[in-house]
């Protein structure tokens, strides 16, 4: 019960850090001048590595990727 309660959060935290990194990228699309170039890359950045360290937990715990894939999430 425990373990999948844990799954849950990490699956959940995947999405918000993968919703969150496509967010950035828009914004990044989007920007125009040289100041929000260089803020939308450091928002897409950290939002970036906030995905992949989510994804690495998972991995870390064991979550299976065919777990994560069924859910529409990349590993």
């Amino acid at each position: 019960m425990l373990k999948e309660m844990e799954e849950e959060q990490i699956y959940s935290d995947i999405q918000k850090a993968k919703a969150e990194w496509e967010r950035a990228v828009r914004q990044f699309e989007e920007a125009q001048g040289q100041d929000e170039i260089d803020y939308a890359i450091y928002v897409l950045e950290a939002a970036e590595r906030k995905y992949q360290i989510h994804l690495k937990r998972a991995k870390r715990v064991g979550i299976n990727k065919a777990v994560i894939g069924d859910r529409g999430m990349g590993m």
